[in-house]
This record gives C-alpha cells, sequence and structure tokens, in this order.
C-alpha cells in the first residue's frame, strides 16, 4: 500500500485545470508523508470555488463567508485506524465485474485502470478554493504553485491532527509546512 491522492474538480464546466498541478501535490503528498512517516492512506483533494467551500464553512463550521481551504480528517489525532473487513466491500467488486473490469480494479475519468486496494485506510478530504488560490497567490507575490502547495500541505497536516490554535501550535505547523514546500523548491 502506499500513499495515494485522489482528485475530483467540482468547479463549473470549462474552469482551467493546470495539469501539472497533480504533479506538484502527488510530489508534495509524498514529501509530507515521508517528513510525518505516514506511508500509506488516501487523501481526497477536491477543488471548488468560493461558493462551493462557502457552503461547507457554513454547514461544518458556521462560519458563512468563503475560505481558502478546509480540511475533513476521517479520524482524530492519536486514534486509531478504522479496520475493514472485506465484505463489506463485495458491492465495489460486483460492480467492477458486471462492468466489464477485473475484481480490484476501478475506472478513471481517463479510462486507465487503476488498483483498487478497499484496505486503503481513507485519511480524509481536502477542499481548496480556487479562486481564492488565485487571489492569495497574487496578493502575497508568489506563485500559484506555490500557494496550491501552501494550501495542500496545510490541509494535509490538519488531517494528521495538526492545528494551529496557540501560538506554539501555529509554530510548529507552519514550519512543517515550509519544510515540505523547502524540500518540493516552492521556498518563499
Amino acid at each position: 500500500m502506499t500513499l495515494r491522492l485522489e482528485w475530483l474538480d467540482e468547479r463549473e464546466e470549462g474552469a482551467p485545470f493546470e495539469e501539472s498541478w497533480r504533479g506538484l501535490l502527488e510530489r508534495l503528498l509524498g514529501i509530507a508523508g515521508k517528513m510525518e512517516g505516514v506511508e500509506e492512506g488516501v487523501v481526497t483533494l477536491t477543488l471548488t470555488d468560493d461558493e462551493g467551500i462557502r457552503k461547507l464553512n457554513r454547514e461544518f463550521r458556521g462560519l458563512d463567508k468563503p475560505t481558502d481551504v478546509l480540511s475533513f480528517p476521517m479520524r482524530e489525532a492519536g486514534e486509531e485506524p478504522v479496520i475493514r473487513y472485506a465484505d463489506e466491500y463485495e458491492t465495489v467488486d460486483a460492480d467492477a465485474d458486471a462492468a466489464g473490469g477485473e475484481a480490484g480494479e476501478e475506472e478513471e475519468e481517463d479510462g486507465d485502470t487503476e488498483a483498487y486496494d478497499p484496505f486503503e485506510e481513507p485519511l480524509g478530504d481536502i477542499v481548496i478554493s480556487v479562486p481564492r488560490m488565485y487571489a492569495q497567490a497574487e496578493e502575497y507575490g508568489h506563485s500559484v504553485e506555490r500557494e496550491l502547495g501552501f494550501l495542500f500541505v496545510h490541509g494535509f497536516l490538519h488531517l494528521l491532527g495538526y492545528d494551529h490554535g496557540s501560538d506554539a501550535e501555529e509554530k510548529e505547523m507552519f514550519a512543517k509546512q515550509e519544510a515540505v514546500l523547502a524540500e518540493a523548491g516552492l521556498a518563499r
């Protein structure tokens, strides 16, 4: 098993998509995972717009305004991984068989088939507002890739239980973010 990134784009049809983002984010996930000792699991990234993230922010945080990134961990910090049993996934394999695929595989949007491991632990979901990402990149005077990387790594660290509620926590979390970004060549 490995650390894997799943990708969802919920923005309006025709919204610009940079294919280079996928490689960048997979590289950042690998670097951050290695630095944090996380070798396996699934992270789901959703790209959305300000309205989409505003709805989530209102529903889950009670804040009726857009934000840049939200994280939804699948377990609390320190909590043991959820054990999944094979019989919970019979419908996945049955669907694959019905579609003419091999059991244990799923078809991606582009038609490629990748191995599907029902025992991969979902680490959680990260949601990024792409318009906010572009605006912040301009505001901070750095590249869109740097801002995307910053938001993604920030979200990933939240999935692992890091927070920035106190000065000490913020200092630790932001130092970890910067270390990952520097390793990826996205230092300030």
